[in-house]
């Protein structure tokens, strides 16, 4: 084989060994983005969250996206955020399992409709099959939710999306002490 078809083989079976992450990216609102005449609980219904997916918010200036907690959202709290944006873009990466709780911080926004609750499902435990999301029951901002489970399937698209991270498969280290032991074989007999 040689030297030359070593190198192709070890290459080969280290390409193997990385799997892109798939993960979804949910462009908030679609087209109309995060905007005041957006109905955020028609938008959120059936579709299934993740750990690993991504919010896109996508807005002019004069909005903000404002990561708070439960209570902040449901009283359109503004002081307190987790985290808040106002770049026109903001992404925003689904880390962990719950839910997260989003509001556009300037004065009168929240209350006129501009929030968002997503429930997180863990990783590989939402799928592709509906889900419980919960949402808002109205676009007036309320702060009234309800539960529901939806029995059809999520149509979102599920991409690879250049800020997802590369995941390195856990059989890497095998792979490579036998990649190294049949070149060592090949070189050396």
């Amino acid at each position: 084989m040689g030297i030359f078809g070593s190198e192709i083989f070890i290459s080969f079976l280290f390409m193997c060994c990385v799997v892109p992450s798939l993960a979804t990216v949910h462009t908030v609102g679609d087209s109309a983005g995060w905007a005041l005449s957006v109905n955020y609980g028609t938008w959120a219904k059936g579709k299934t969250f993740n750990v690993g997916d991504s919010l896109v918010f996508n807005y002019p200036s004069g909005h903000t996206v404002d990561e708070v907690s439960s209570s902040d959202y449901e009283s359109c709290t503004t002081g307190n955020s987790i985290t808040s944006d106002s770049s026109g873009a903001t992404t925003i990466p689904l880390k962990t399992a719950g839910t997260h709780y989003f509001i556009c911080g300037v004065m009168g926004h929240c209350s006129g409709g501009m929030k968002l609750p997503v429930t997180v499902a863990a990783a590989g435990g939402g799928g592709s099959g509906g889900g419980s999301t919960t949402t808002p029951s109205s676009g007036t901002g309320s702060g009234t939710t309800t539960s529901t489970t939806n029995p059809k399937p999520d149509t979102t698209t599920t991409t690879s999306h250049p800020s997802a991270a590369v995941s390195l498969s856990p059989f890497i280290p095998l792979l490579i002490s036998g990649g190294v032991a049949i070149f060592s074989y090949l070189v050396i007999a």
